[in-house]
């Protein structure tokens, strides 16, 4: 009995140690590790942790453990701790469940979302999941928020078949009222029976354990069942908090994409839809921030004076309205006395007579930046630091080349400060 035993122990090391060799550590330490191995007449038994483990581990790995065990002369079985098969019942026939109302909205086809360069990818990739069945299931589209995520969605539901869309809060809640109305079963019948399932903001299930689980589950059917999944996040899957390793492996095992913020040629062209007048829509693009919201809210601002006053907003009407809203214009004395605050001198010292080495440094490196970063001439650079001549200029732009091609860290100081001008 007790050579039997030790027999088996040493299978199961053996075999553990085999199946590490066979993956990568992380998949390793992150599904099959925290199993539990035993050999039980001439069968590998594994014991997960829960039902989602089970399912993940046997879609994934369970052609490499059938083979790993078949080595040893044994079969494969894989079981939930705590859990028996006879005890798991659907009453499916005597549930029903109720969805949720949900508020009809005007169909948002793909015309609508102004591509960019940067988000061109997130956008093709969106129209070929509503044009059918695709083999990068589950979609993650992750980026900040304004960048036109939630609006993909709507254009994936608008032009695609069976779709179901719910955001993370509303499959949350959902979620809830099943349970406590005990028709969980018929909950996951009303979510599976779909060709496409999108979840906007899928960050809002981070720390609600059971939820969690039972979305990952939904995933795990459909995409088994050849249905596509959308998903957007705020952030990629590898820094979604409060979702395991698991998790974030399994949302990430289709095809992620990031999105950006609407650059200014998105936001004019925004604006200009949104029926703001051309020549303002030019004005004000560059200076709204990066944000999608921000710029409907623009727009609403201004077409309610118009409304309510019975006239046209003129720029200088919008630039009023806006004053909370719009980016300050970069003037050249704001910028020499940000520059002056970055290299640690006073703006006085900078515009005064001080002879000293660093004081000139400063003042030849805001000389240079100015020339690299605004259309001035050289008699308006030198009139912003002191009212210097234009020879002066012409000597610091000489003397600031000598030095950044043996500093590189004067290099990299000047290139920054060119950036945080323009």
């Amino acid at each position: 009995m007790q050579a039997a035993t030790l027999k088996q122990n040493a299978n199961v090391s053996e075999i553990r140690d085999m199946i590490a060799k066979e993956m990568d550590f992380a998949a390793w330490t992150s599904w099959i590790a925290p199993l539990d191995f035993n050999v039980v007449d001439d069968v590998l038994v594994l014991i997960a942790q829960n039902q989602f483990s089970a399912d993940y581990i046997s879609g994934v790995y369970g052609a490499l453990l059938k083979n790993v065990a078949a080595e040893f002369g044994l079969n494969v079985k894989l079981v939930v701790r705590g859990v028996a098969a006879a005890s798991i019942a659907n009453d499916n026939n005597v549930q029903s469940y109720d969805a949720p109302v949900v508020e009809k909205t005007s169909p948002v086809a793909f015309d609508a979302f102004i591509s960019s360069d940067e988000n061109a990818f997130a956008l093709t990739a969106a129209k070929r999941v509503a044009a059918g069945a695709v083999s990068f299931s589950p979609l993650f589209i992750y980026g900040p928020a304004g960048c036109g995520k939630s609006l993909l969605a709507g254009c994936i539901k608008s032009e695609s078949e069976n779709v179901i869309l719910m955001t993370g809060a509303g499959f949350v809640s959902e979620f809830a009222r099943a349970l406590k109305n005990r028709n969980v079963f018929a909950f996951k019948d009303f979510c599976r029976n779909c060709d496409t399932f999108i979840l906007d903001d899928v960050q809002s299930l981070a720390g609600k354990n059971a939820t969690t689980e039972e979305f990952l589950q939904l995933v795990l059917d459909l995409r088994a069942a050849g249905k596509n999944v959308v998903l957007t996040s705020t952030v990629a899957p590898n820094a979604l908090t409060g979702f395991d390793r698991r998790a974030q492996s399994l949302l990430a095992s289709g095809l992620v994409v990031d999105m950006v913020a609407p650059n200014a040629n998105v936001k004019h062209e925004m604006l200009v839809r949104a029926g703001v007048k051309s020549d303002i829509a030019d004005a004000i693009a560059k200076r709204i921030a990066g944000n999608g919201h921000l710029i409907a809210g623009v727009v609403n601002k201004i077409k309610t004076y118009s409304e309510l006053m019975g006239q046209d907003a003129t720029l200088d009407v919008v630039e009023h309205l806006l004053a909370d809203t719009l980016e300050k214009f970069k003037t050249p004395i704001s910028m020499v006395k940000m520059m002056c605050e970055k290299l640690g001198v006073a703006y006085d010292a900078i515009c005064g007579a001080g002879r000293s080495k660093s004081l000139v440094l400063a003042r030849q490196i805001i000389m240079v930046v100015l020339k690299n970063s605004t259309r001035l001439s050289l008699t308006e650079i030198g009139n912003y630091v002191g009212n210097r001549d234009h020879a002066t200029v012409m000597y610091a732009l000489r003397q600031i080349e000598k030095m950044k091609q043996t500093d590189l860290v004067l290099d990299a100081q000047i290139n920054q400060l060119i950036a945080e001008c323009k």
